[in-house]
């Protein structure tokens, strides 16, 4: 008697569940960290509105209400701790900072080197460095601890890195300066107005949180694995490398750019642009069917502060908004928190190839929160496939 083969007759697997491609809207987990609602151009923060929380707090009292659920009242707690962990560990960071980019190689690079790859890289270096354990092993406590270390070093790592891939040295401070003054001022070694810091700090804590979002699901994806913190932000910080995910602003930049660059009328560069098929960077959201409230206080925020960009941005939104509801009406494209967003971190002297870095200064308090939130499930994640190839052959006599 033959063994019987399977084929391509077989019974399909009655016990997967089918979904959306890409996940969409489907509920993977539960969170009571922030809640997105698409349909209505609204997020919150732990029942806070998030665009109210970054018009009115800082970047230290946002940080408090994701990681513990509290907004408190001034920027003491974290802030302190923030400077204090930086101060402590700045020969680490210098060091780490060193081995993922040595001098000779930064002096020949220049700005080309990718300071969110030193991050990727450095942040699980100092995790080893010091020894941390993984999440499973670990007390609530204990994790809550390496979370505020990590968020507190990333700043720190970045603009090190940024400095020695410039050729320049590492820029020491002693002030005791907030955490986004204290990250400006390191990034550009110069002393931040407060018109700045406040421009900034509004953008960050903004941009802090959004939901299952393919970075966060990343990092929780990871955190159900029981590995360390370091390990989690890592393969979110590689999430995030994507021009489709993190990698937006400074492409949004961009397109304003070449609009100037072609000399073309601005509604018919689009109209060509779109015709083509190609994707507007800055418009367009995975979840908001309506205008993106992040680049709606934005706006505001960059309006402000004026200029020609500005003026530039404006006028490119009108007219993108015009075209967008006449070549593909229905689909509800709006300006995105990428597009303002690219406005506002030029404005504050950020140079481009830190644009995204310096998102992630913002997402890895997110990040945290989320990790330390499904550490506290056993659970781990573990989806299945469709299968779609071929089925296994009757093997020959």
């Amino acid at each position: 008697m033959s063994n019987q083969s399977n084929t391509g007759t077989d019974r399909m697997d009655d016990t997967l569940i089918e979904v959306p491609r890409g996940l969409t809207n489907v509920a993977v987990a539960e969170t009571a960290i922030s809640q997105v609602r698409g349909l209505e151009g609204y997020y919150q923060y732990r029942g806070h509105s998030a665009t109210e929380v970054a018009r009115t707090a800082s970047f230290e009292q946002a940080w408090q209400l994701l990681m513990d659920g509290n907004l408190p009242d001034d920027d003491a707690g974290l802030g302190d701790q923030a400077v204090a962990l930086q101060q402590e560990h700045r020969q680490l960071v210098t060091d780490i900072a060193r081995r993922t980019l040595p001098a000779q190689q930064a002096q020949s690079q220049g700005t080309s080197f990718n300071a969110l790859t030193g991050l990727q890289v450095g942040l699980p270096l100092i995790a080893s460095e010091l020894g941390l354990k993984p999440l499973y092993d670990l007390d609530p406590r204990t994790r809550r601890e390496q979370a505020v270390l990590m968020i507190a070093l990333t700043p720190q790592l970045l603009t090190t890195l940024h400095r020695f891939a410039r050729g320049e040295t590492e820029l020491v401070l002693s002030e005791q300066t907030g955490f986004v003054a204290r990250y400006l001022h390191q990034l550009t070694g110069e002393l931040p107005a407060e018109k700045t810091v406040a421009a900034l700090s509004t953008y960050l804590v903004a941009a802090m949180e959004h939901g299952f979002n393919a970075s966060t699901f990343t990092a929780r994806v990871i955190a159900s694995t029981g590995a360390d913190i370091a390990a989690c932000l890592a393969g979110a910080l590689g999430a995030f490398t994507g021009p489709l995910h993190g990698g937006a602003p400074s492409r949004a930049l961009e397109t304003l750019d070449e609009v100037q660059a072609s000399g073309a009328e601005t509604e018919q560069w689009l109209r060509d642009e779109i015709s083509s098929g190609r994707r507007l960077m800055g418009f367009g959201h995975a979840v908001y069917r309506t205008v993106d409230p992040r680049s709606q206080m934005l706006k505001e925020v960059v309006s402000d502060l004026g200029g020609d960009r500005v003026s530039s941005a404006l006028e490119f939104e009108e007219a993108a908004e015009k075209v967008l509801q006449e070549l593909k009406p229905g689909r509800g494209l709006h300006a995105n928190v990428e597009f303002y967003a690219s406005v506002l971190l030029e404005h504050c002297g950020i140079p481009r190839q830190m644009f995204t870095p310096t998102f992630a200064v913002a997402r890895v308090v997110g990040w945290a929160a989320h990790i330390l939130e499904q550490a506290e499930d056993t659970k781990i994640f573990r989806p299945s496939a469709k299968f779609t190839g071929e089925q296994l052959r009757a093997t020959p006599r």
